[in-house]
Parts: C-alpha cells; sequence; structure tokens
C-alpha cells in the first residue's frame, strides 16, 4: 500500500471514529466529505435540543503519533474561516436551516496497541 492509500485510510478511519462520537452524544450526522469546488467539510451534524436546532460544520484532522504536534494543531484559524464559508455553500445547496451553525474541530490519534484518542474542540470560528 502507497503512503498515500495509507493516509487516506487513516483520514477515513479518523472521521469514522469522529462520527461515532458525535452519534454517542446525541447529534444527527447528515452529510460526510461534502465537496464543492471551494473546498470540503469532513462531517456535518444536527443537533436539536429544547426546541432549537443547530448545524455543526466540523473539521476532522487525524494521525498515527504526535511527531508533528497534536492532530488539532493542524486546524488553522485560516481553516476555520474557510469552513465557515463552505457551510454557507452547504446550507445554500442543501436549502437545510437551522437556529445556528458552529465550527468545531476534532482531532483523533490513533497509535498502534492504543486506543484512539479524541478531542473536541467546539467553536473555533470565535
Amino acid at each position: 500500500m502507497e503512503i498515500t492509500d495509507l493516509r487516506r485510510a487513516l483520514g477515513r478511519k479518523g472521521e469514522d471514529l469522529a462520527a461515532e462520537y458525535l452519534v454517542r452524544l446525541g447529534y444527527q450526522v447528515v452529510d460526510r466529505n461534502w465537496r464543492c469546488r471551494a473546498g470540503e467539510i469532513d462531517l456535518i451534524a444536527r443537533i436539536d435540543h429544547e426546541g432549537r436546532s443547530k448545524i455543526i460544520f466540523c473539521e476532522v484532522k487525524t494521525r498515527s503519533g504526535l511527531g508533528y504536534g497534536s492532530p488539532l494543531e493542524a486546524i488553522t484559524y485560516e481553516k476555520a474561516r474557510r469552513l465557515r464559508q463552505l457551510a454557507g455553500f452547504w446550507l445554500a445547496e442543501t436549502g437545510d436551516h437551522a437556529d445556528d451553525i458552529r465550527i468545531d474541530a476534532i482531532g483523533v490519534l490513533i497509535r498502534p496497541g492504543v486506543r484512539p484518542r479524541i478531542s473536541h474542540v467546539p467553536g473555533i470560528d470565535g
């Protein structure tokens, strides 16, 4: 297997774990790997609470070690800003709406022989 295939498989596994994590928190995953010309959104989830709905747009970063820092360190302010723009494109394309939207970061650390570690930072765009 080539390095790019291994990275892709690691990323896919991290996104699967992140989606399962969100479902355990009570979110409904409504879209995955949504793409347009401007970029990609890894996970899009919805939660309804006390009569209010929220759509969460998530950037997921997965790493197999800490040699290049934690997975969350790879998510920059610029990436969060771009996700906010992509969220607007997704909302326009799908016609979906909610009382609120939020941009989250989810870091997944997958190391051999160790249970995967998920770090979730809600509201990274301010």
